[in-house]
């Protein structure tokens, strides 16, 4: 079961989200709220598995309330619901933690699919966001995982950085090298410190703009 808690200042769409997520068997929406003050003191509370969190709400906004939802409930996965397709909007969002950023007019299956891989620890970016994206990042300054100025990747990291952006999950991947998802999740957390970023979306963007995605898998 996914627990999910709505943040959006629109009583309508939280209507209609609602009767969207009482839809589905394996979804239960536990708490919403219609500011960003409120949202962050329920989810702090109710610990959620995924946050829709609109981005235009009274007395605190979806971006001022990522870094904190992400402090008092770091388990917590969010993805962004919003009508703002703005670069601005969409790249801070990203780069402030959030799994996910949907448009308010995306179909309800893409918003469904959405909340599934995001609840399951993959990112869940539209086709043409994620483009953006990753055209965004391809303007920055890259930090390559073998430059020896920097702390590189080891070849077992690399092979889970790979699997990451191929959308598999941390027990997908704990099952294929035969060890336990602790160890995943260690290997996936000194992978998104050792190259500077927020998540595991961050990760996946990264890894198809550096062409790592679909390189042959190590034997390390």
């Amino acid at each position: 079961m996914i627990r999910l808690f709505q943040a959006d200042d629109h009583a309508i769409v939280r209507a209609g989200m609602q009767a969207l997520i009482m839809s589905e068997p394996d979804m239960q929406l536990i708490g919403e709220a219609a500011d960003g003050v409120e949202a962050v003191q329920k989810i702090a509370e109710l610990q959620p598995d995924v946050v829709l969190l609109d981005l235009q709400m009274p007395r605190k906004g979806g971006l001022e309330a990522i870094p904190e939802i992400k402090r008092v409930a770091p388990d917590s996965k969010i993805l962004v619901v919003t009508s703002f397709g703005d670069d601005d909007h969409l790249f801070a969002a990203v780069k402030a933690g959030a799994q996910g950023y949907l448009l308010k007019d995306s179909s309800p299956d893409a918003i469904l699919n959405a909340i599934r891989d995001v609840a399951a620890g993959r990112g869940a970016l539209s086709a043409d966001v994620a483009l953006r994206v990753i055209q965004e990042m391809g303007k920055e300054p890259k930090v390559k995982p073998a430059d020896p100025t920097n702390d590189p990747l080891t070849s077992r990291e690399l092979e889970i950085l790979r699997l990451v952006a191929q959308g598999l999950t941390n027990q997908e991947i704990a099952e294929k090298f035969v060890v336990s998802e602790r160890t995943v999740r260690t290997h996936v957390s000194n992978i998104l410190g050792k190259l500077h970023l927020a998540n595991r979306t961050q990760a996946a963007l990264y890894a198809l703009r550096e062409g790592i995605a679909g390189k042959a898998e190590h034997n390390a």
